[in-house]
């Protein structure tokens, strides 16, 4: 359909141009004045000129239209690998199951820790630093050190068995955050 509306319009603007230098030719050079000739010219013109933008501006493509951007929400918690870390099975480790094959990573403690924000995790890690648990990196990544330092503060201020619940992990991580 927009080939027909694109001669369809050509069709109209060189029939008006068509009219226009007829109607130039038609009347009598002497019954014009010079004003009147040179105002005919000028629509003639500027309808001629007009076809041609109109047909130049058809032939273009368009420009492509630029790739929108979305934005993707970051997760900033670690993510570690599942098999990194095989717990002993000499000893249970608070809010696991004797005998189990869970890591670390799917402990209560580390749900509630994974849970902070970003800096909440990195001041418990500073603070367990602090009071002499924890010696690794303050980069607010749970891993087996930062469970060890969990396990050990527990164990030394409010008892081991909170860590076997997500709600007294919760606990746990208060005490080092207030």
């Amino acid at each position: 359909m927009l080939p027909k509306l694109s001669s369809a319009r050509t069709t109209a603007i060189a029939s008006v141009t068509a009219l226009a230098i007829a109607l130039t030719a038609a009347v009598p050079a002497q019954a014009l004045g010079r004003n009147e000739r040179n105002f005919l010219k000028g629509v003639a013109a500027t309808l001629i000129i007009g076809a041609l933008i109109n047909n130049q501006a058809q032939a273009r493509p368009a420009p492509a239209p630029e790739p929108q951007r979305r934005h993707v929400p970051r997760d900033d918690r670690y993510q570690p690998r599942q098999d990194h870390y095989q717990p002993r099975h000499d000893q249970p480790a608070a809010g696991r199951v004797i005998g189990s094959q869970s890591s670390v990573y799917s402990t209560h403690a580390a749900r509630a820790f994974n849970s902070l924000s970003l800096p909440e995790r990195r001041l418990v890690q500073s603070r367990l630093r602090a009071y002499g648990y924890y010696a690794g990196s303050i980069d607010g990544a749970f891993g087996p050190g930062t469970y060890g330092a969990l396990v050990a503060y527990a164990r030394d201020t409010s008892g081991e068995r909170q860590l076997s619940t997500v709600a007294g992990a919760y606990g746990v991580l208060d005490g080092l955050l207030a």
